[in-house]
C-alpha cells in the first residue's frame, strides 16, 4: 500500500487506535473511532488491520477535501458496573 500525502506529512505516519470485534458473519470488524464512520472488516484479524489502513486513508483524504477535521477527539475510560 502506498502512503498518502496526509501520512507522509508525519515522519513516522500516523498511529490511530483501531478497536476489532467479531462480526456477526464471522468476519472480524475493526473500526477507527477517532475518524467517524471509519469501518472495515476482514476474514482475519490481519486482513482487518491491513484494511483499516486503507479505510482511514481514504477517509482522511475526504475529510481534507471538504475541509473537516482530520480526526475528533476521542477518550478511552474503564466503567466499573
Amino acid at each position: 500500500m502506498k502512503r498518502s500525502a496526509i501520512a507522509k506529512k508525519h515522519k513516522r505516519g500516523l498511529k490511530l487506535l483501531v478497536t476489532l470485534e467479531p462480526g456477526e458473519d464471522g468476519y472480524v470488524v475493526v473500526e477507527c473511532p477517532a475518524i467517524p464512520g471509519c469501518m472495515s472488516q476482514g476474514r482475519t484479524r490481519e486482513e482487518a488491520l491491513e484494511n483499516i489502513k486503507d479505510a482511514i486513508l481514504a477517509c482522511l483524504e475526504v475529510r481534507k477535501k471538504r475541509g473537516m477535521p482530520m480526526t475528533v477527539e476521542t477518550q478511552e475510560v474503564e466503567v466499573a458496573v
